[in-house]
């Protein structure tokens, strides 16, 4: 199977190269291990650069942007497809759609949104896809803190740590998407639920 992998990132051109070398890096492992890309479509910032990357390496690259960002000339000509969307919620959902497997690199709140809609729908069912964090220059630390408060005051369940993986580099982001078991998993209501009221269960049993 050739894995399409959406990749977040930014569009910040003003990161630490440290960013940069990653997202080079990055790039270059997913067309040696014929990847393709699914990424926002632009030729600024990180995105840019795996893009670039990615592509040079044997990568197909699928844009996905929005026409508000379209318009500011920020699209790059050579992904090899390209879709425009009317905004922001219907991007997220062609990034979805166009992918098997995710890696959030350092990135800023649009980030942010994208990852964690996807974290929601792998933890409620909707599909079974690798979600990595790339931890570049422990980015992630204060984000997977903050994600352990809501596991430890139960908000979600121990095992939502299952739902994504860290990874400190490129290589190891790479390494799980090849080793992951992509079989479809059914839930049920107490594998989503932490706690449910017997008044609710007699309804579900009845």
């Amino acid at each position: 199977m050739r894995h399409k992998v959406c990749v977040f990132s930014s569009s910040s051109s003003t990161l630490s190269p440290i960013y940069y070398e990653d997202a080079k890096i990055l790039g270059e492992l997913l067309g040696k291990n014929n990847m393709d890309l699914v990424y926002g479509g632009s030729k600024v910032g990180t995105m840019y650069e795996i893009a670039k990357s990615a592509k040079a390496n044997g990568s197909k690259i699928i844009g996905v942007m929005p026409e508000k960002l379209y318009n500011f000339g920020v699209s790059w000509e050579a992904c090899d497809e390209f879709h425009l969307t009317n905004d922001m919620r219907k991007r997220k959902a062609l990034l979805d759609k166009n992918s098997d497997c995710i890696i959030a690199m350092a990135g800023g709140f649009g980030t942010l949104d994208e990852l964690a809609e996807m974290i929601v729908q792998k933890q409620l069912g909707y599909n079974n896809k690798p979600i990595i964090f790339l931890n570049t220059n422990n980015f992630y630390n204060n984000l997977l803190g903050f994600f352990e408060d809501i596991i430890n005051q139960s908000f979600a369940k121990e095992n939502a740590k299952e739902l994504y993986f860290v990874a400190n580099t490129p290589q190891e982001a790479i390494n799980y998407i090849l080793n992951y078991d992509f079989t479809p998993i059914e839930l049920s209501m107490e594998d989503i639920y932490t706690k449910i009221p017997e008044s609710i269960k007699i309804k579900v049993n009845s």
